[in-house]
């Protein structure tokens, strides 16, 4: 091969690799993830949340602690970023005493677990503020027992309603539909969003959310649903739409309201510590309340009492 076709060989390889990386910039750009990243971690997880849930029930309520005190302390922190104290080994603390407390009691022990935890964080913070270079005015520390209290039933709370969930009759695969649904929402919302994204939703709180976007995950949502209905639960297949439509919700809502947590404290992840996705908070968004939401359809099914 002479110079002058090898020159245009490099020429059309370097041109070919400029315009992929461009267009994954472009996508990153618009959907706010490293897509490789995003995918490779997401399967990752995956394998671990089917081989606990469908091995042994123990290893996924675990695994739901362990994702619950990362999510803690994480939110902690970027409260603490915004100048709010809250103790991240008591906070801790409290969120797992809400989770043994539905693992153990059931709906009874959570909410024991809750009120314990509670009182456990706020006394924490209370004994902090008698320290000299802890101490701050009463309004600074009022406000400290209510970011953590805050931080107490958005994580550990609704993350709990899984556990309940697990316990249910054919609890392992109720779970599991859940979490296929919400995915399946963020995967809708994801591809209609990059390909289709035109209109925004709420530019000011998720400016990457479109109402295309909006739309496509209530598609995928309400097909996932079905199927998640007809071969996993054995219910009729209208059960599994109003799971897609729940989902589409709460997942939505629920994406929204940590958008905007995030916003309202000035920072743009909760962590790095997921590459592609951001915090392990950042994933359980959407998680925590569609995990009320689909409790409350079994619960509505007598699934669950």
């Amino acid at each position: 091969m002479s110079d002058h076709p090898r020159s245009e060989f490099r020429a059309h390889l370097q041109s070919t690799r400029a315009q992929l990386e461009a267009k994954n910039a472009e996508i990153e750009k618009r959907a706010g993830r490293n897509l490789f990243f995003a995918v490779l971690s997401g399967l990752a997880f995956a394998a671990v949340f089917i081989a606990s849930l469908f091995f042994l029930k123990e290893l996924f309520v675990a695994l739901v602690a362990i994702l619950v005190a990362i999510a803690l302390v994480e939110l902690a922190a970027a409260f603490r970023v915004a100048g709010r104290r809250v103790p991240r080994v008591g906070v801790v603390i409290g969120g797992l005493t809400i989770v043994a407390g539905a693992y153990v009691g059931g709906p009874e022990g959570m909410l024991l677990g809750l009120f314990a935890g509670s009182l456990l964080l706020t006394l924490w913070r209370l004994v902090e503020g008698l320290v000299p270079r802890w101490e701050v005015p009463k309004r600074t520390l009022i406000r400290d027992i209510f970011s953590g209290l805050f931080t107490l039933v958005y994580v550990s709370f609704l993350g709990s309603f899984a556990v309940l969930l697990l316990m249910a009759d054919r609890g392992e695969w109720w779970v599991f539909s859940l979490v296929l649904v919400v995915v399946s929402v963020d995967v809708g919302a994801y591809a209609a969003g990059v390909t289709l994204g035109r209109h925004k939703m709420t530019p000011r709180i998720s400016p990457n959310k479109t109402w295309e976007g909006f739309f496509g995950a209530a598609t995928v949502a309400i097909i996932a649903g079905i199927a998640a209905s007809v071969f996993a639960l054995q219910q009729p297949w209208w059960v599994g739409v109003v799971i897609g439509a729940v989902v589409l919700l709460t997942a939505t809502g629920g994406d929204l309201t940590e958008s905007l947590i995030k916003r309202n404290l000035g920072v743009k992840d909760m962590s790095s510590w997921i590459p592609g996705h951001g915090g392990f908070l950042d994933r359980l968004d959407s998680l925590l309340p569609s995990a009320v939401g689909v409790y409350g359809v079994a619960l509505s099914w007598g699934v669950v009492v």
